[in-house]
C-alpha cells in the first residue's frame, strides 16, 4: 500500500476516534452495551447477600442465551448501527463532511480510515462489556470455582470464542452499517430491513443464510442455545447447519470486504447536497 494512504488513513483514524468517543449523540450506545453488566452484576450481589449457592451450569447457560438474542442481535447490532451509520450520516446532517472532500486525499481511504475508527471505537466498547459480563455473572461463585472453569474447564475457550464474536460482529454489522450510511439518505428504512432480514435468518434456504451476520456469529458461540419455551426465541436460536470456525472466520471477513469495497465504488461517486438532507 502507498505509504502516503497510510499515514492519511492514521490520521482520519485520530480525527475519527476522537469523535466517536467524545460524541454526545453515542453516549445511549454506552447504557445499551453496559446494560447486561449490571444487571449480571445485580444478580451476583443478590445471591451473595440471600447466601444462596449459584447453580454454574445453569448461570452458563443463561449467559450464553442472554449473549445471543439480546447481546450480538440487539446491543452490537444497534451499537454499530448507531456509530458506524454516523461516519458519513452524522457528518452530512453536521454539515461538515465537505471539508473532507476538500482535502488532499482519495475518498477510499477516507472510507477506510473511518471504518477503522468504527472498528476500534465499538470493538473496545463490547469487547470490554463482554469480559465484565462474564466477571459478574460468576462473581458469586468466587475465585476459586472461576479460576478451576478458565484453566481445568473450557472457561478460556468459551471466553476467546464469545470475544471473537463480539468483534466480528462489530466488523460485520459495521461495514453493512456503513455502506448503508453512504449509500441511503434515511438509514431508519435499511436498518429495519437489516434486522428483519437477521431476525429470520433461520427461516431462510441454507444459500441465503450465508448472506447475514448472524449466521457466522451463531457458528462461532461456544453452546448453541435451545430455549425450552419455543415460539419466536426457538426460531432466532436455530442454527440447523452450523458453520465451523475456521470457514465462518473468513467467510465473514469477506463478506464485509466485499460489502467495504461496494461502498468504496458509491463514495467516488458521493455528492454533498445539504439543502436536500
Amino acid at each position: 500500500m502507498n505509504p502516503l494512504w497510510i499515514t492519511q488513513i492514521l490520521a482520519v483514524l485520530r480525527l475519527e476516534m476522537r469523535k466517536t468517543f467524545l460524541s454526545k449523540r453515542g453516549f445511549w450506545i454506552y447504557l445499551l452495551a453496559f446494560m447486561p453488566v449490571v444487571l449480571f452484576t445485580g444478580k451476583s450481589i443478590v445471591e451473595m447477600k440471600m447466601h444462596r449457592t449459584p447453580d454454574f451450569g445453569q448461570d452458563t447457560n443463561v449467559f450464553a442465551t442472554i449473549f445471543q438474542l439480546f447481546y450480538l442481535r440487539l446491543a452490537v447490532f444497534f451499537g454499530c448501527l448507531g456509530i458506524f451509520m454516523n461516519l458519513f450520516r452524522g457528518e452530512i446532517l453536521d454539515r461538515s463532511l465537505h471539508y473532507y472532500f476538500l482535502a488532499p486525499i482519495r475518498r477510499e481511504v477516507l472510507l477506510a480510515g473511518k471504518f477503522l475508527a468504527g472498528v476500534i471505537a465499538t470493538c473496545l466498547i463490547f469487547t470490554t462489556s463482554t469480559v465484565l459480563q462474564i466477571a459478574g455473572m460468576y462473581w458469586s461463585h468466587g475465585w476459586r470455582v472461576f479460576s478451576d472453569y478458565l484453566i481445568n474447564g473450557n472457561g478460556l475457550s468459551h471466553m476467546v470464542a464469545y470475544l471473537g464474536a463480539t468483534v466480528l460482529a462489530c466488523i460485520g454489522y459495521g461495514s453493512i452499517f456503513l455502506a448503508a450510511g453512504v449509500v441511503f439518505r434515511n438509514p431508519l428504512i435499511p436498518a429495519a430491513v437489516i434486522l428483519v432480514w437477521e431476525s429470520i435468518n433461520s427461516l431462510l434456504p441454507p444459500l441465503l443464510q450465508k448472506f447475514s451476520v448472524i449466521y457466522y456469529l451463531k457458528s462461532l458461540c461456544p453452546i448453541q442455545i435451545v430455549p425450552e419455551s419455543g415460539g419466536f426465541f426457538a426460531m432466532l436460536s436455530i442454527n440447523v447447519d452450523p458453520m465451523p470456525p475456521y470457514i465462518a472466520v473468513p467467510g465473514l471477513l469477506l463478506v464485509s470486504a466485499l460489502v467495504l469495497v461496494a461502498a468504496s465504488f458509491q463514495v467516488r461517486r458521493m455528492e454533498i447536497n445539504y439543502a436536500t438532507e
